[in-house]
C-alpha cells in the first residue's frame, strides 16, 4: 500500500543548492579551512537570503531529498552485509549530534533521528516532518548537520572523500538524460 508520505509525493526541492552547501562544508573540513562557525553561518545566511523565501524552502526540500537519497544508498549497502540501516546509522548519528551542544539543541535531535528513520524506511523526510507543522529556526542547523553527517558516513564507508557528492551528481545527471 502506498503511503501519503512516500517520496513520489514529495517535492525534490533544489537538490543542487543543498548539495553545494554540504559539499562546501565537507571540503572545508577535509581541507582544514573551516574558519569560524560564525563565518560559515553568515555565508550560509547570505546565500539563503539571496534565494528569497521560496528559494530557501526549495533548498530545505533539497536537503531532505539528499537525506532520502543517502539513506537509500546506506540501506542497500547495509543490506548487502545482512545489517539493518536503522540499527547502524541512527545511533551513530544521534551520538554525533549530541556531541555538538553549542550548535545542536537537544530538542532537535529526535526530529533529525525521525527524518533519518523515515528515509531509511522509504518515506519522504520532508513529508514526514511536515505532518508536525512548519520547520523551525532551531531545526535548520541540525538539518544541515544531519545531511553532512550522512554524507561523511557514506564517504568513510566508500573510503572516498567525494563519494557522497558524486553519488548525487551522478543521479542528477541520469535524471537530466531522461
Amino acid at each position: 500500500m502506498s503511503s501519503p508520505y512516500g517520496p513520489q509525493n514529495a517535492p525534490a526541492g533544489d537538490v543542487g543548492a543543498a548539495l553545494l552547501m554540504i559539499d562546501s562544508r565537507l571540503k572545508s573540513i577535509h581541507n582544514g579551512t573551516t574558519g569560524t562557525d560564525t563565518e560559515q553561518r553568515e555565508l550560509i545566511e547570505q546565500f539563503t537570503a539571496s534565494l528569497g523565501p521560496e528559494g530557501a524552502h526549495d533548498v530545505l526540500d533539497g536537503a531532505c531529498t539528499l537525506i532520502y537519497m543517502y539513506m537509500v544508498w546506506l540501506r542497500k549497502a547495509h543490506e548487502e552485509h545482512g545489517k539493518d540501516v536503522i540499527e547502524y546509522v541512527v545511533p551513530n548519528l544521534v551520538a554525533s549530534l549530541r556531541m555538538m551542544p553549542r550548535s545542536i539543541r537537544p530538542e532537535a535531535i529526535p526530529t533529525m533521528a525521525g527524518l533519518v528513520i523515515a528515509a531509511g524506511t522509504g518515506l519522504s523526510p520532508n513529508l514526514w516532518r511536515k505532518q508536525y507543522g512548519e520547520w523551525t529556526e532551531v531545526e535548520m542547523t541540525p538539518l544541515e548537520a544531519t545531511t553532512f553527517l550522512l554524507a561523511e558516513h557514506i564517504n568513510r564507508i566508500a573510503d572516498d572523500p567525494d563519494f557522497a557528492t558524486r553519488l548525487i551528481t551522478d543521479a542528477l545527471s541520469r535524471t537530466d538524460e531522461l
